[in-house]
Protein backbone atom coordinates (compact mmCIF):
# COMPACT_ATOMS: atom_id res chain seq x y z
CA UNK A 1 0.00 0.00 0.00
CA UNK A 2 2.84 2.23 1.12
CA UNK A 3 4.33 1.70 -2.67
CA UNK A 4 1.26 2.41 -4.29
CA UNK A 5 0.83 5.85 -2.65
CA UNK A 6 4.33 6.54 -3.03
CA UNK A 7 4.78 5.89 -6.82
CA UNK A 8 1.20 7.35 -7.09
CA UNK A 9 2.64 11.31 -6.01
CA UNK A 10 5.43 10.49 -7.63
CA UNK A 11 3.78 10.29 -10.79
CA UNK A 12 1.96 13.40 -10.09
CA UNK A 13 4.40 15.44 -9.15
CA UNK A 14 6.26 15.19 -12.32
CA UNK A 15 4.30 14.52 -14.62
CA UNK A 16 1.49 17.69 -14.10
CA UNK A 17 4.11 19.49 -12.03
CA UNK A 18 7.75 19.55 -12.12
CA UNK A 19 8.72 18.94 -15.53
CA UNK A 20 7.17 22.54 -16.60
CA UNK A 21 8.08 23.89 -12.92
CA UNK A 22 11.80 22.86 -13.82
CA UNK A 23 12.10 23.73 -17.43
CA UNK A 24 10.49 26.90 -17.35
CA UNK A 25 12.73 27.96 -14.48
CA UNK A 26 15.45 26.81 -16.45
CA UNK A 27 14.59 28.56 -19.59
CA UNK A 28 13.89 32.09 -17.78
CA UNK A 29 17.16 32.00 -15.90
CA UNK A 30 19.55 30.75 -18.92
CA UNK A 31 17.48 33.95 -20.97
CA UNK A 32 18.26 36.07 -18.09
CA UNK A 33 21.64 35.70 -17.35
CA UNK A 34 22.42 35.49 -21.07
CA UNK A 35 23.55 32.49 -21.04
CA UNK A 36 26.27 32.47 -18.22
CA UNK A 37 26.76 28.64 -18.24
CA UNK A 38 28.15 28.86 -21.46
CA UNK A 39 29.53 32.44 -21.72
CA UNK A 40 31.38 32.35 -18.44
CA UNK A 41 33.02 29.27 -18.44
CA UNK A 42 36.92 30.58 -17.96
CA UNK A 43 35.10 32.60 -15.12
CA UNK A 44 34.02 29.52 -13.46
CA UNK A 45 37.62 27.65 -13.81
CA UNK A 46 39.76 30.78 -12.43
CA UNK A 47 36.85 30.91 -9.33
CA UNK A 48 37.36 27.79 -8.00
CA UNK A 49 41.23 28.79 -8.44
CA UNK A 50 41.05 31.46 -5.32
CA UNK A 51 42.09 31.19 -2.05
CA UNK A 52 40.14 32.27 1.09
CA UNK A 53 41.81 35.70 2.90
CA UNK A 54 42.19 32.82 6.25
CA UNK A 55 43.14 29.36 5.28
CA UNK A 56 40.69 27.69 8.19
CA UNK A 57 37.83 29.17 5.94
CA UNK A 58 36.21 27.35 3.63
CA UNK A 59 37.56 27.79 -0.30
CA UNK A 60 35.06 28.05 -3.16
CA UNK A 61 36.75 25.04 -4.44
CA UNK A 62 35.83 23.23 -1.35
CA UNK A 63 32.46 23.88 -1.49
CA UNK A 64 31.92 22.81 -5.10
CA UNK A 65 33.68 19.37 -3.92
CA UNK A 66 31.09 19.46 -0.85
CA UNK A 67 27.99 19.86 -3.27
CA UNK A 68 30.19 17.73 -6.33
CA UNK A 69 30.01 15.27 -3.51
CA UNK A 70 26.59 15.01 -3.07
CA UNK A 71 25.85 15.12 -6.57
CA UNK A 72 28.08 12.55 -7.86
CA UNK A 73 27.65 9.55 -6.18
CA UNK A 74 25.10 6.27 -6.42
CA UNK A 75 22.91 8.22 -9.26
CA UNK A 76 25.67 8.57 -11.87
CA UNK A 77 26.50 4.85 -12.00
CA UNK A 78 22.50 3.35 -11.66
CA UNK A 79 20.73 6.36 -11.91
CA UNK A 80 21.57 6.57 -15.83
CA UNK A 81 21.93 2.68 -16.15
CA UNK A 82 17.95 2.74 -14.50
CA UNK A 83 16.62 5.29 -17.05
CA UNK A 84 18.49 3.66 -19.96
CA UNK A 85 16.74 0.00 -18.83
CA UNK A 86 13.73 1.59 -18.37
CA UNK A 87 13.34 4.81 -20.50
CA UNK A 88 15.39 3.98 -23.37
CA UNK A 89 18.70 5.59 -24.83
CA UNK A 90 16.74 9.17 -25.49
CA UNK A 91 16.52 9.82 -21.60
CA UNK A 92 20.25 10.74 -22.17
CA UNK A 93 19.70 13.85 -24.21
CA UNK A 94 16.48 14.96 -21.72
CA UNK A 95 19.43 14.49 -19.05
CA UNK A 96 21.49 16.79 -21.08
CA UNK A 97 18.98 19.38 -21.38
CA UNK A 98 18.21 19.29 -17.92
CA UNK A 99 21.77 19.80 -16.80
CA UNK A 100 22.17 22.61 -19.08
CA UNK A 101 19.08 24.54 -18.43
CA UNK A 102 19.88 23.59 -14.36
CA UNK A 103 23.01 25.33 -14.60
CA UNK A 104 21.36 28.34 -14.65
CA UNK A 105 19.00 27.21 -11.77
CA UNK A 106 21.88 26.16 -9.68
CA UNK A 107 23.67 29.47 -10.97
CA UNK A 108 21.00 31.79 -9.16
CA UNK A 109 20.27 29.16 -6.05
CA UNK A 110 23.71 29.12 -5.02
CA UNK A 111 24.14 33.52 -5.60
CA UNK A 112 21.74 34.12 -3.27
CA UNK A 113 22.78 31.37 -0.63
CA UNK A 114 25.94 33.53 -0.77
CA UNK A 115 23.49 37.51 -0.41
CA UNK A 116 21.64 35.97 2.42
CA UNK A 117 24.42 33.66 3.89
CA UNK A 118 24.75 34.14 7.92
CA UNK A 119 27.59 34.10 10.31
CA UNK A 120 27.78 30.48 12.13
CA UNK A 121 29.78 29.70 15.11
CA UNK A 122 32.47 27.81 12.77
CA UNK A 123 32.18 30.01 9.70
CA UNK A 124 29.53 30.89 7.76
CA UNK A 125 26.38 29.04 6.92
CA UNK A 126 22.90 29.51 4.70
CA UNK A 127 20.90 27.98 1.87
CA UNK A 128 17.17 28.02 0.72
CA UNK A 129 16.20 28.61 4.32
CA UNK A 130 17.92 30.69 5.21
CA UNK A 131 17.44 33.14 2.32
CA UNK A 132 13.52 32.11 2.88
CA UNK A 133 13.61 33.38 6.22
CA UNK A 134 15.58 36.42 5.53
CA UNK A 135 14.32 37.78 2.12
CA UNK A 136 10.38 36.27 2.47
CA UNK A 137 10.49 37.05 5.96
CA UNK A 138 8.47 33.94 6.28
CA UNK A 139 10.19 31.00 9.12
CA UNK A 140 7.28 28.48 8.85
CA UNK A 141 8.19 28.36 4.96
CA UNK A 142 12.06 28.07 5.91
CA UNK A 143 11.15 25.06 8.28
CA UNK A 144 8.84 23.33 5.94
CA UNK A 145 11.55 23.47 3.78
CA UNK A 146 14.03 22.27 6.67
CA UNK A 147 11.90 19.00 6.83
CA UNK A 148 11.95 18.32 3.79
CA UNK A 149 15.49 18.23 3.14
CA UNK A 150 16.18 16.09 6.36
CA UNK A 151 13.97 13.50 5.10
CA UNK A 152 15.64 13.61 1.53
CA UNK A 153 19.04 13.81 2.50
CA UNK A 154 18.83 11.82 5.77
CA UNK A 155 16.50 9.38 4.36
CA UNK A 156 15.55 8.87 1.25
CA UNK A 157 19.04 9.32 -0.95
CA UNK A 158 21.03 7.85 2.21
CA UNK A 159 18.59 4.86 2.05
CA UNK A 160 18.70 4.79 -1.95
CA UNK A 161 22.51 5.13 -1.77
CA UNK A 162 22.79 2.05 0.22
CA UNK A 163 21.10 -0.25 -1.35
CA UNK A 164 22.39 0.92 -5.10
CA UNK A 165 25.74 0.07 -3.15
CA UNK A 166 24.94 -3.59 -2.09
CA UNK A 167 23.28 -4.02 -5.24
CA UNK A 168 26.93 -4.13 -6.89
CA UNK A 169 27.54 -7.75 -5.78
CA UNK A 170 24.78 -9.53 -7.19
CA UNK A 171 26.85 -10.57 -9.76
CA UNK A 172 29.03 -12.17 -7.26
CA UNK A 173 28.96 -15.97 -6.32
CA UNK A 174 29.42 -15.18 -2.53
CA UNK A 175 26.21 -12.94 -2.54
CA UNK A 176 23.16 -13.90 -0.21
CA UNK A 177 20.11 -11.70 -0.96
CA UNK A 178 19.52 -12.75 2.96
CA UNK A 179 22.92 -11.63 4.22
CA UNK A 180 24.64 -10.13 1.93
CA UNK A 181 22.80 -6.42 1.59
CA UNK A 182 22.66 -6.15 5.87
CA UNK A 183 26.66 -7.00 6.12
CA UNK A 184 27.29 -4.35 2.78
CA UNK A 185 25.11 -1.67 4.86
CA UNK A 186 26.72 -2.37 8.44
CA UNK A 187 29.77 -2.03 7.24
CA UNK A 188 28.56 1.54 5.36
CA UNK A 189 27.12 2.43 8.68
CA UNK A 190 29.77 1.92 11.05
CA UNK A 191 32.14 4.24 8.57
CA UNK A 192 29.73 6.68 7.73
CA UNK A 193 29.03 7.03 11.72
CA UNK A 194 32.78 7.62 12.45
CA UNK A 195 32.85 10.26 10.14
CA UNK A 196 29.73 12.14 11.67
CA UNK A 197 30.98 12.07 14.81
CA UNK A 198 34.42 13.79 13.69
CA UNK A 199 31.65 16.95 12.59
CA UNK A 200 32.22 18.95 9.23
CA UNK A 201 35.59 19.68 9.07
CA UNK A 202 35.90 15.96 8.84
CA UNK A 203 33.29 15.56 6.11
CA UNK A 204 34.96 17.90 3.85
CA UNK A 205 38.52 16.86 3.86
CA UNK A 206 37.41 13.06 3.27
CA UNK A 207 35.43 14.66 0.36
CA UNK A 208 38.21 16.97 -1.26
CA UNK A 209 40.38 13.91 -0.93
CA UNK A 210 38.06 11.03 -2.50
CA UNK A 211 36.15 12.75 -5.18
CA UNK A 212 38.34 14.12 -7.80
CA UNK A 213 40.39 10.20 -7.61
CA UNK A 214 37.34 8.87 -7.96
CA UNK A 215 35.91 10.97 -10.67
CA UNK A 216 39.08 10.77 -12.88
CA UNK A 217 39.77 6.94 -12.56
CA UNK A 218 35.83 6.70 -13.73
CA UNK A 219 35.77 8.87 -16.72
CA UNK A 220 39.33 7.54 -17.51
CA UNK A 221 38.21 3.76 -17.92
CA UNK A 222 34.55 5.21 -19.64
CA UNK A 223 37.17 6.75 -22.34
CA UNK A 224 38.76 4.02 -22.69
CA UNK A 225 35.87 1.71 -22.75
CA UNK A 226 34.14 4.33 -25.31
CA UNK A 227 37.31 4.02 -27.70
CA UNK A 228 37.98 0.46 -27.43
CA UNK A 229 33.72 0.45 -29.35
CA UNK A 230 34.12 3.68 -31.20
CA UNK A 231 32.65 2.07 -34.06
CA UNK A 232 29.26 1.92 -32.08
CA UNK A 233 29.30 5.47 -31.61
CA UNK A 234 27.21 6.60 -34.85
CA UNK A 235 24.65 4.05 -34.00
CA UNK A 236 24.17 5.33 -30.63
CA UNK A 237 23.88 8.68 -31.40
CA UNK A 238 21.45 8.16 -33.78
CA UNK A 239 19.71 6.21 -31.97
CA UNK A 240 19.45 8.94 -28.51
CA UNK A 241 17.77 11.08 -30.86
CA UNK A 242 15.30 8.88 -32.48
CA UNK A 243 14.05 8.01 -28.98
CA UNK A 244 14.55 11.85 -27.61
CA UNK A 245 12.11 13.06 -30.05
CA UNK A 246 9.77 10.38 -30.23
CA UNK A 247 6.68 12.28 -29.28
CA UNK A 248 4.32 9.66 -30.17
CA UNK A 249 5.58 7.07 -27.52
CA UNK A 250 6.64 9.71 -25.38
CA UNK A 251 3.36 11.27 -24.61
CA UNK A 252 1.69 7.56 -25.50
CA UNK A 253 3.03 6.80 -21.86
CA UNK A 254 4.64 9.56 -20.63
CA UNK A 255 5.20 8.36 -16.79
CA UNK A 256 7.69 5.41 -18.05
CA UNK A 257 8.90 7.55 -21.47
CA UNK A 258 12.53 8.55 -22.38
CA UNK A 259 11.28 11.93 -21.54
CA UNK A 260 10.40 11.19 -17.68
CA UNK A 261 12.97 8.78 -17.21
CA UNK A 262 15.75 11.46 -18.01
CA UNK A 263 14.33 14.34 -15.98
CA UNK A 264 14.33 12.34 -12.89
CA UNK A 265 17.78 10.65 -12.97
CA UNK A 266 19.19 14.14 -14.25
CA UNK A 267 17.60 15.94 -11.48
CA UNK A 268 18.34 13.26 -9.09
CA UNK A 269 21.97 13.41 -9.77
CA UNK A 270 22.74 17.00 -10.42
CA UNK A 271 20.23 18.58 -8.25
CA UNK A 272 19.79 21.92 -9.75
CA UNK A 273 17.09 24.21 -8.70
CA UNK A 274 16.56 21.38 -5.71
CA UNK A 275 18.21 23.73 -3.40
CA UNK A 276 20.86 21.43 -1.97
CA UNK A 277 24.11 22.85 -3.23
CA UNK A 278 23.53 26.51 -1.80
CA UNK A 279 23.60 24.76 1.81
CA UNK A 280 27.13 24.31 0.47
CA UNK A 281 28.07 27.24 -1.75
CA UNK A 282 27.01 29.56 1.14
CA UNK A 283 29.73 28.19 3.30
CA UNK A 284 32.37 29.21 0.88
CA UNK A 285 34.44 31.93 1.54
CA UNK A 286 34.51 34.35 -1.86
CA UNK A 287 35.18 38.26 -2.26
CA UNK A 288 31.35 38.21 -4.39
CA UNK A 289 28.43 35.59 -4.29
CA UNK A 290 28.72 35.30 -7.71
CA UNK A 291 31.69 34.05 -8.25
CA UNK A 292 30.48 30.89 -6.26
CA UNK A 293 27.19 30.80 -8.11
CA UNK A 294 29.95 30.31 -11.60
CA UNK A 295 31.32 27.28 -9.65
CA UNK A 296 27.99 25.68 -8.95
CA UNK A 297 27.63 25.59 -12.69
CA UNK A 298 30.50 24.09 -13.01
CA UNK A 299 29.03 21.00 -10.53
CA UNK A 300 26.31 20.72 -12.41
CA UNK A 301 28.14 19.91 -15.53
CA UNK A 302 30.58 17.87 -14.16
CA UNK A 303 28.02 15.79 -12.87
CA UNK A 304 25.67 15.46 -15.37
CA UNK A 305 27.61 15.95 -19.03
CA UNK A 306 30.72 14.57 -17.56
CA UNK A 307 30.15 11.59 -15.15
CA UNK A 308 26.65 10.36 -16.56
CA UNK A 309 27.59 10.68 -19.94
CA UNK A 310 30.52 8.48 -19.69
CA UNK A 311 28.34 5.75 -17.50
CA UNK A 312 25.52 6.29 -20.81
CA UNK A 313 28.66 5.64 -23.42
CA UNK A 314 29.97 2.69 -21.52
CA UNK A 315 26.62 1.12 -21.48
CA UNK A 316 24.98 2.23 -25.02
CA UNK A 317 29.00 1.35 -26.84
CA UNK A 318 28.91 -2.11 -25.17
CA UNK A 319 26.12 -3.74 -27.44
CA UNK A 320 24.51 -4.96 -24.66
CA UNK A 321 20.67 -4.11 -25.05
CA UNK A 322 18.93 -2.35 -21.80
CA UNK A 323 16.71 -4.37 -20.44
CA UNK A 324 13.80 -4.28 -17.50
CA UNK A 325 15.18 -7.39 -15.91
CA UNK A 326 18.98 -6.15 -16.28
CA UNK A 327 17.85 -2.16 -14.56
CA UNK A 328 20.75 -1.00 -12.36
CA UNK A 329 24.19 -2.12 -11.42
CA UNK A 330 23.43 -5.66 -13.86
CA UNK A 331 23.31 -3.97 -16.55
CA UNK A 332 26.97 -1.65 -16.68
CA UNK A 333 28.33 -4.46 -14.53
CA UNK A 334 27.30 -6.57 -17.62
CA UNK A 335 27.86 -3.68 -20.16
CA UNK A 336 31.67 -3.29 -18.78
CA UNK A 337 32.08 -7.07 -18.69
CA UNK A 338 31.80 -7.59 -22.04
CA UNK A 339 34.38 -4.83 -22.97
CA UNK A 340 36.55 -5.50 -20.11
CA UNK A 341 36.61 -8.98 -18.51
CA UNK A 342 36.40 -9.85 -14.95
CA UNK A 343 37.99 -6.07 -14.72
CA UNK A 344 34.71 -4.05 -15.38
CA UNK A 345 32.05 -5.52 -12.66
CA UNK A 346 35.12 -5.08 -10.29
CA UNK A 347 35.44 -1.70 -11.08
CA UNK A 348 32.13 -0.69 -11.14
CA UNK A 349 32.27 -2.25 -7.46
CA UNK A 350 35.40 -0.14 -6.51
CA UNK A 351 33.56 3.02 -7.88
CA UNK A 352 30.14 2.59 -6.25
CA UNK A 353 32.05 2.23 -3.00
CA UNK A 354 33.59 5.49 -3.44
CA UNK A 355 30.79 7.71 -5.10
CA UNK A 356 28.21 5.78 -2.15
CA UNK A 357 30.69 6.96 0.35
CA UNK A 358 31.22 10.49 -0.63
CA UNK A 359 27.45 10.87 -1.25
CA UNK A 360 26.37 9.64 2.08
CA UNK A 361 28.89 12.16 3.52
CA UNK A 362 28.10 15.37 1.58
CA UNK A 363 24.55 14.46 1.89
CA UNK A 364 24.83 14.34 5.59
CA UNK A 365 26.75 17.30 5.52
CA UNK A 366 23.38 19.33 4.01
CA UNK A 367 21.61 17.54 6.94
CA UNK A 368 23.94 19.05 9.59
CA UNK A 369 23.94 22.32 8.17
CA UNK A 370 20.12 22.28 8.64
CA UNK A 371 19.93 21.67 12.43
CA UNK A 372 21.71 24.41 13.07
CA UNK A 373 18.86 26.79 11.29
CA UNK A 374 16.17 25.31 12.84
CA UNK A 375 17.94 25.26 16.78
CA UNK A 376 19.03 28.86 15.86
CA UNK A 377 22.89 27.96 16.93
CA UNK A 378 24.57 24.17 17.46
CA UNK A 379 22.20 21.62 18.46
CA UNK A 380 22.62 20.01 22.09
CA UNK A 381 25.36 17.30 21.92
CA UNK A 382 22.85 14.39 23.27
CA UNK A 383 20.71 15.58 20.05
CA UNK A 384 23.47 15.35 17.65
CA UNK A 385 24.40 11.81 19.07
CA UNK A 386 21.06 10.79 18.67
CA UNK A 387 20.25 11.94 15.43
CA UNK A 388 24.08 10.97 13.91
CA UNK A 389 22.98 7.08 15.47
CA UNK A 390 19.63 7.31 13.48
CA UNK A 391 21.41 8.48 10.44
CA UNK A 392 24.02 5.61 10.54
CA UNK A 393 20.98 3.03 11.05
CA UNK A 394 18.93 4.14 8.46
CA UNK A 395 21.83 3.51 5.96
CA UNK A 396 22.15 0.10 7.36
CA UNK A 397 18.00 -0.60 6.86
CA UNK A 398 18.47 1.19 3.13
CA UNK A 399 20.58 -1.82 2.32
CA UNK A 400 17.90 -4.42 2.43
CA UNK A 401 14.52 -2.68 1.03
CA UNK A 402 13.05 -2.53 -2.09
CA UNK A 403 14.76 -0.62 -4.86
CA UNK A 404 11.44 0.92 -6.57
CA UNK A 405 10.52 1.86 -3.60
CA UNK A 406 13.77 3.59 -2.67
CA UNK A 407 13.89 5.62 -5.99
CA UNK A 408 9.97 7.08 -5.51
CA UNK A 409 10.78 8.25 -1.58
CA UNK A 410 14.04 9.51 -3.29
CA UNK A 411 11.97 11.34 -5.58
CA UNK A 412 8.77 12.53 -4.15
CA UNK A 413 11.23 13.96 -1.14
CA UNK A 414 13.05 15.56 -3.78
CA UNK A 415 10.57 16.97 -5.48
CA UNK A 416 8.90 18.50 -2.64
CA UNK A 417 12.16 20.70 -1.96
CA UNK A 418 12.28 21.73 -5.25
CA UNK A 419 8.34 22.84 -5.83
CA UNK A 420 9.42 25.18 -2.41
CA UNK A 421 13.04 26.13 -3.85
CA UNK A 422 12.47 27.00 -7.76
CA UNK A 423 9.36 29.40 -6.96
CA UNK A 424 11.30 31.04 -4.24
CA UNK A 425 14.30 31.61 -6.22
CA UNK A 426 12.31 32.55 -9.52
CA UNK A 427 10.86 35.47 -7.29
CA UNK A 428 14.06 36.16 -5.34
CA UNK A 429 16.22 35.93 -8.50
CA UNK A 430 16.20 39.77 -9.58
CA UNK A 431 18.70 40.07 -7.22
CA UNK A 432 21.30 37.30 -8.41
CA UNK A 433 20.73 38.97 -11.93
CA UNK A 434 21.88 42.32 -10.38
CA UNK A 435 25.11 40.63 -8.67
CA UNK A 436 25.68 39.00 -12.17
CA UNK A 437 25.64 42.89 -14.23
CA UNK A 438 27.57 44.32 -11.24
CA UNK A 439 30.59 41.43 -11.51
CA UNK A 440 30.55 41.77 -14.57
CA UNK A 441 31.45 44.97 -14.60
CA UNK A 442 34.08 44.91 -12.64
CA UNK A 443 35.78 42.08 -14.70
CA UNK A 444 35.52 44.64 -17.59
CA UNK A 445 37.33 46.97 -15.40
CA UNK A 446 40.11 44.49 -14.76
CA UNK A 447 39.56 44.41 -10.81
CA UNK A 448 39.13 41.37 -8.79
CA UNK A 449 35.22 41.73 -8.07
CA UNK A 450 34.04 42.52 -4.43
CA UNK A 451 30.21 42.89 -3.54
CA UNK A 452 28.32 44.98 -1.84
CA UNK A 453 24.64 45.09 -1.02
CA UNK A 454 24.12 48.57 -1.76
CA UNK A 455 25.46 47.83 -4.53
CA UNK A 456 22.18 45.98 -6.40
CA UNK A 457 19.74 48.16 -4.15
CA UNK A 458 19.12 44.60 -1.77
CA UNK A 459 16.82 45.64 0.78
CA UNK A 460 16.75 43.34 2.80
CA UNK A 461 19.36 43.12 6.08
CA UNK A 462 22.23 40.74 5.54
CA UNK A 463 24.81 39.38 7.58
CA UNK A 464 27.94 40.12 5.32
CA UNK A 465 28.78 42.36 2.08
CA UNK A 466 27.67 45.44 4.14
Amino acid sequence: MIDTIISFINDALYTYLLVILLIVAGIYFTVRTRFAQFRLIKQQFITISEKPSDSKKVSSFQALIVSTASRVGTGNIIGVSTALCLGGFGSVFWMWIIAILGGASAFVESVLAQIYKKKGNDGCVGGPAYYIQSALKSRWLAVIFSICLILTYAFGFNMLASYNLQSTFQNYDFYNPSVTPWIVGGICAVLVGYCLFGGGKRIIKISSLLVPIMGIAYVLVALIVTVLNIGALPSVFATIFTQAFDFKAIFGGISGSCLMYGIKRGLFSNEAGVGSAPNASASAEVSHPVKQGLSQILSVFIDTLLICSATAFMCMCSGVKPSESLSGAPYIQLALGTTLGDFGPIFITVAMILFAFTTLLGNLYYVDQTWLFLFKKQPPKWFLTVYRIVASLIIFVGAGLSAGLLWNIADVTMGLMAIINVPVILYLSKYAFRALKDYEKQVKEGKNPTFKAKDIDLPHPTDYWN
